[in-house]
């Protein structure tokens, strides 16, 4: 807290990076503006309860940066757009010259950052198809005549590719990354909403669940801020060559290798599987054939968010695609290669494949405490709701790992350009 401050004050103090974090709050304002513009035609009061009974919605709205929820203009958010940027990303791996474009350093990327841009498109256009539908099965919109329909679809899409532009706008002329930024402004901009609702429905009776909500909160953002920051650091040293009169190498550094190399994605992989089950459940419980109805409810019933099968499963799911997930983005034969590249050797280790296994050892034992931590944070929920028997004011184990990551990716970005302007001596003061 007292680094994020420092950084906040000293940053305040230079024009030029003051200047930035005013233009980021003004495109935070213009995004909450247009994230409470609605679209016509829809059931306000069916849609929030939809939303309180389906994880799978509560999550994409996250990820909508709070404007789903509403049903806004902006309503699909910047789900296409992640959507199409981890496509992207596993696509760099099956292709050869995508991952090849991704090593050209400034230019690959933003080649890269196009073709994701154009891929958002399409997936945009099918999201908005899908969400129409499926509100329209809930009996939450009506139905409507192609021209409207077709209306709907464009100011849907042309939502995301708006609020696309705002994140690139802070991503370029603000403080930090504009997309996780906003994604970070809709989950603290439902916070005060869900406090109320808390407050409203408080009892004295309630007080004692509610200080050990307060506890398990600061334990889990703690233990979040811890495994976020930790990694393996593995020592690599340089062997000295000599070139003409000048000696080069001899030094030593450290290889950091991430207790969390995935991220939040894991999560996202796995509550989107684990809770497809329970839609189709809904689904087939609809049709007459009495066999698909027995088939329907005994899906809602063992997938339902509160059972014990599913957070069981949903538990096993984010281990398994955390350990997916840092496999297909940390290659150690292309690091062990790159180390021997240049000289370097991790001691005791021979170089080449001995230190690719050794990597790769290394990675498999961190990544488990990465995997459990992230299991747990996954179903925290459900844990936090039979420890402290309150619901609303509970914001999904996603949410924290989405908001400490980007506070701590905002202070390293302020901090980085107070010291491209020679302010070191002044972050010291």
């Amino acid at each position: 807290m007292n680094t994020f401050l420092a950084a906040l004050v000293n940053s305040w103090k230079s024009k030029e990076i003051r200047r930035k974090i005013l233009l980021t709050a003004f495109l935070f304002v213009v995004f909450r503006i247009f994230a409470h513009v609605p679209i016509p035609g829809i059931d306000r009061a069916k849609l929030a309860l939809l939303f309180s009974q389906n994880q799978f919605l509560g999550l994409l709205d996250i990820f909508s940066g709070g404007t789903l929820v509403n049903f806004s203009i902006l309503a699909l958010g910047l789900n296409p757009y992640i959507n199409a940027s981890i496509i992207l990303q596993l696509l760099t791996i099956v292709f050869p010259k995508l991952e090849e474009l991704q090593k050209e350093g400034e230019f690959g990327r933003e080649k890269i950052n196009q073709y994701t841009r154009f891929l958002t498109v399409p997936l945009a256009a099918v999201q908005s198809i899908g969400m129409y539908m499926l509100l329209r099965n809930q009996g939450i919109v009506s139905t409507l005549d192609p021209l409207s329909l077709v209306s709907i679809i464009l100011t849907m899409t042309a939502g995301t590719l708006f609020v696309m532009w705002l994140g690139e706008l802070i991503t370029e002329y603000g403080v930090g990354n504009g997309i996780s930024l906003l994604i970070f402004a809709g989950i603290v901009g439902r916070l005060p909403v869900a406090a109320l609702q808390t407050s409203s429905a408080f009892q004295a009776e309630q007080l004692t669940n509610m200080l050990l909500f307060a506890g398990i909160a600061l334990v889990v953002v703690a233990g979040t801020v811890f495994m976020n920051e930790a990694v393996r650091r593995i020592p690599v040293h340089y062997a000295r060559r000599i070139r003409g009169n000048k000696m080069y190498g001899g030094n030593m550094s450290y290889l950091p290798l991430r207790v969390n190399q995935a991220g939040v994605i894991p999560i996202i992989f796995a509550v989107s599987l684990v809770l497809l089950p329970s839609l189709l459940g809904g689904f087939l419980q609809q049709l007459k054939n009495p066999a698909f109805t027995g088939l329907g409810k005994f899906l809602t019933t063992a997938f339902n968010p509160d059972s014990i099968s599913y957070n069981v499963i949903y538990f096993v799911l984010v281990i398994g695609f955390t350990y997916f997930y840092t496999a297909i983005t940390f290659n150690p034969t292309k690091i062990a290669g790159e180390i021997q590249k240049y000289g370097g050797f991790i001691p005791g280790i021979r170089p080449g494949t001995p230190t690719a296994n050794y990597l790769n050892y290394i990675l498999t034992r961190i990544t488990l405490a990465g995997a459990l931590f992230l299991g747990v944070l996954a179903i925290f929920p459900s844990i936090a709701r039979g420890l402290s028997g309150l619901s609303t004011l509970l914001v999904g184990g996603t949410g924290v790992l989405i908001v400490v990551s980007v506070v701590l990716e905002t202070v390293k970005s302020l901090e980085a350009q107070l010291v491209m302007r020679n302010y070191e001596g002044f972050l010291d003061k």
